[in-house]
């Protein structure tokens, strides 16, 4: 018998990884996550589908949260027009009914991301500098000045306060959907945190009016975000969402009882107008049902020296606009957005229904 050779193929070589595809210059210049890859810890992602009631009480603390901006901005801009609580009232309701429509424009139509479009703070400047040179004029009934153009141009048409003026409105959009794709992260960071720390001496010092609430709200925030969530496997996936929501709800209680129960009877009148429950007169002086509509305020007048400012005003909230779309991909678990969409989302908010 001959010998046998068992003569076998040697294996295949296996080609190499296949590197990362090249740059795609759409990326406006940004890294390229894999999103399977990001945020461990990320609960829920682009992709995913929470439970109805959970998707409830996280949306409602996403609405609670962006309250308060609407409140200091409301709060901030109506006292110097004159109004009442009706007014602030008002334009609270105006606001927020129209933050929700350019959030579901945003949602279907511009960035397509998990955001949540609300006031700017970046046109408080240009809004209080117009409010300004409309001190000195004569109204002949003391809510003319509130329903005046002034007002309607930063409720009827822009929900972030971005024009206070149509014709400047037009100007400060045409150049938002023209610098749309230029942004890159290296820019838009350094804006962000320099509009988001200029605010910080106006809003924060705000927790002092009220040191019984706000020490309280802050303390048990710190506390429950960084200790009590680390109790429990059950409270921390508690915690770890609707941490925000359950201190608001606590503390706005105990607010309630500290008022029903005279804690501030004897305070100054302005700690308890700042601390007390029932001074706010939002409530019984707004209408049950409120539908803004376009005019509401009167008709827009022109003047070319408020159109630079409030064009300096876009650019930055832009900028800040933008740097949320980021920072929403990258949490959410998507990857950035491409040039094309962030020009498709700055434009959604140059939108007269934005």
């Amino acid at each position: 018998m001959g010998e046998e050779h068992h003569h076998h193929a040697p294996p295949p070589v296996q080609a190499p990884p296949a590197g990362p595809p090249p740059p795609n210059l759409a990326l406006s210049r940004g890294p390229v996550w894999n999103p399977t890859e990001q945020l461990s810890q990320l609960h829920y992602c682009i992709h995913s589908n929470p439970l109805w009631p959970v998707a409830l009480l996280l949306g409602f603390q996403h609405y609670i949260v962006m309250l308060g901006t609407t409140v200091l901005i409301a709060t901030t801009l109506v006292p110097a027009m004159g109004g009442d609580h009706g007014d602030k009232a008002r334009v609270i309701q105006s606001l927020l009914f129209m933050s929700g429509v350019n959030t579901l424009l945003q949602t279907w139509f511009g960035s397509r991301l998990p955001t949540v479009m609300g006031g700017s703070f970046a046109f408080l400047l240009p809004v209080l500098s117009i409010i300004n040179d409309y001190t000195d004029r004569t109204f002949p009934s003391e809510h003319e000045d509130i329903q005046d153009d002034l007002l309607y141009t930063f409720i009827s048409w822009e929900l972030n306060a971005k024009e206070c003026l149509k014709d400047a409105w037009l100007r400060n959009q045409e150049l938002k959907v023209f610098i749309g794709m230029l942004f890159s992260p290296i820019i838009i960071v350094p804006l962000v945190c320099v509009v988001g720390l200029g605010l910080f001496a106006r809003g924060f010092p705000l927790v002092a009016n009220c040191v019984q609430i706000g020490l309280p709200m802050l303390i048990l925030l710190v506390i429950t975000q960084q200790y009590l969530k680390r109790l429990h496997h059950a409270a921390h996936q508690v915690l770890e969402r609707f941490a925000l929501l359950l201190c608001i709800a606590v503390i706005w209680a105990f607010a309630a009882i500290l008022t029903v129960a005279g804690a501030y009877n004897t305070a100054k009148p302005q700690t308890q107008v700042s601390c007390r429950t029932d001074r706010s007169y939002l409530m019984s002086s707004a209408p049950w049902i409120k539908v803004p509509y376009p005019f509401q305020w009167g008709t827009p007048i022109f003047r070319a020296s408020h159109v630079f400012g409030m064009m300096g005003a876009a650019l930055v909230s832009s900028a800040e606009s933008t740097g949320g779309f980021f920072a929403a991909a990258r949490l959410s678990g998507a990857t950035p957005p491409p040039a094309h969409v962030l020009s498709r989302s700055i434009g959604m908010q140059a939108s007269p229904a934005s």
